[in-house]
């Protein structure tokens, strides 16, 4: 049977818009099951901390469970990969953080590209990480410090969790543009590496703030500086190594992606819900007191970001000449 024109055409055009309100419709009645969101590392950690927050945030608002699977392993790119892999239809998600911003660089031959294979959802934080002395140490200033390690040539050297850590990437800008030498030491983890620091067996570290701060607080470590850009809340009177050496910045992103081709729809969703969960009073709190800074924004925000640090740390990565362990 032969079909009239016009009718031909409205099947047609009918048919074409199939997919698309297909898309919506799932978006609209998203999530109707569990979601799994995969963290790239120990449980307990600043990554997972974040990712159970929210999760347990999304899991009331949207009326399913956001489930946190733990799969630490090869600096987080084992977790990404998996994700990379996985149907796009916002039923798994991953923490996305600075270090995946490193690797991209760090490690050469990664069968996932964050950018193109990863779709930002929306980032939650920023944590600052903090320029550490052994109490042993004299020096109380960045000036007297690089002044102490000049006096010292081959002494001092510093701790961080690991070879390509955000710890690490911090020490090595720093180095990179105040021009001191201070000898790295890659530890498996910051609860070793503070372990010596504490017993006076390394005298500086880059660490995370979450981690420290009561260490500080007691008289037991010294905080020279923070490095972000602006001072933190929770040590107010500590500057910044920006103010000593302009431009400087380092400070760990969490956030949270999908893989690519998720439906728009979707990731916007996470997004708006995310971004509630960030204005919250109660949970903006949890997440401050923590020691980090909150960072609301839209999926195109976030992938801006991330693209901004993967083209930084490249560039320290190959000025320091960092390989992987």
């Amino acid at each position: 049977m032969k079909l009239p024109r016009r009718q031909f055409l409205q099947l047609a055009a009918g048919a074409a818009a199939l997919p698309a309100v297909s898309r919506f419709a799932r978006a609209q009645t998203y999530p109707s099951r569990p979601v799994q969101w995969i963290v790239g590392f120990s449980a307990g950690g600043d990554a997972d901390f974040t990712a159970r927050l929210i999760g347990q945030w999304l899991s009331e608002r949207l009326g399913q469970p956001f489930i946190i699977e733990n799969r630490p392993g090869a600096a987080s790119n084992i977790a990404t990969a998996a994700v990379a892999r996985a149907p796009a239809d916002g039923y798994t998600l991953v923490s996305v953080n600075s270090v995946n911003a490193i690797n991209a660089t760090l490690y050469e031959k990664l069968n996932f590209n964050l950018i193109t294979d990863i779709a930002p959802v929306a980032a939650i934080t920023r944590a600052p990480i903090v320029l550490l002395v052994n109490p042993s140490v004299p020096a109380k200033t960045i000036p007297e410090f690089i002044a102490y390690v000049n006096a010292n040539p081959g002494k001092i050297n510093y701790a961080s969790a690991g070879i390509g850590t955000p710890a690490h990437m911090a020490g090595e800008l720093f180095k990179m543009m105040s021009g001191v030498n201070i000898q790295h030491v890659p530890y498996r983890g910051m609860a070793p590496a503070l372990t010596d620091l504490l017993g006076g067996q390394v005298q500086v570290a880059f660490t995370s703030m979450p981690g420290t701060i009561e260490f500080i607080r007691a008289g037991k470590l010294r905080a020279l500086a923070v490095t972000t850009a602006t001072r933190s809340d929770q040590l107010p009177d500590v500057p910044t190594i920006g103010d000593f050496f302009p431009g400087y910045e380092m400070s760990v992103t969490y956030g949270v992606g999908a893989p690519k081709n998720t439906p728009a729809a979707i990731v916007d969703r996470l997004n708006r819900e995310v971004n509630g969960g960030l204005a919250d009073p109660e949970l903006k709190a949890r997440l401050t007191d923590h020691g980090a800074i909150v960072v609301a924004g839209s999926p195109a925000d976030f992938g801006k970001l991330l693209a901004e640090e993967t083209e930084k740390w490249a560039k320290v990565i190959k000025f320091a000449g960092i390989k992987p362990e």
